[in-house]
């Protein structure tokens, strides 16, 4: 997503919100360069439900390499005639690709000044486009930085809907290996974002 207006300073809270989102942006829409793996490796984790996810992140990205998790990522998302995971809202909520839910994320979009990046041909509702509008959305990288009931409501609508699905189908995916770990994190990150949002007004 093309950003309208510049970062500007947030909450530590809200930072490391964003950058869970724009870590499961990174990891979904491609697979990870040797260096990205590598600093994933050397992640520490702790005893939290997020640092112990972490700490399993940290542990695949050691055991693999980079040309081995690019085959993964092919065999999930990509395939001849389609993965075995299909990473969008519309195939989620409704069997189909480029259905109502991406019309109505467009329409959110639109209102929200968030605009598509140039030359990426995937729907607006692939999964790590909608964690790229979440960590712009948290962090002010569009229009304005929204509230967290205004957060909320997209979340719900647009992620919130059909993610934890997807990363749950992800986990058990046949061919995951790293991804399993990556699916993982996210939906313990996911499960944390719906707790919180679940106190907001």
């Amino acid at each position: 997503m093309r950003a309208v207006t510049a970062l500007q300073g947030i909450a530590e809270d809200d930072f490391l919100r964003a950058r869970f989102y724009g870590l499961l942006a990174v990891l979904m829409v491609a697979p990870p360069p040797e260096d990205l793996l590598r600093r994933l490796a050397a992640m520490e984790g702790d005893s939290t439900p997020l640092g112990t996810v972490l700490g399993h992140l940290s542990q695949a990205a050691a055991a693999a390499d980079s040309d081995t998790i690019a085959d993964e990522f092919a065999t999930l998302f990509v395939g001849v005639t389609g993965g075995e995971i299909m990473p969008y809202g519309s195939w989620y909520l409704t069997g189909f690709l480029h259905e109502k839910p991406l019309a109505d994320l467009r329409d959110d979009m639109a209102r929200l000044g968030i605009e598509p990046s140039p030359g990426v041909s995937e729907p607006e509702d692939h999964a790590a486009s909608l964690c790229e509008m979440m960590q712009g959305l948290v962090t002010g990288l569009f229009n304005e930085k929204l509230d967290l009931t205004q957060q909320k409501i997209f979340f719900q609508t647009h992620l919130g809907s059909w993610m934890p699905r997807f990363l749950a189908d992800l986990e058990k995916a046949p061919s995951a290996r790293f991804y399993r770990s990556v699916a993982e994190m996210g939906r313990v990150f996911l499960e944390i974002e719906t707790q919180a949002f679940a106190m907001v007004d």
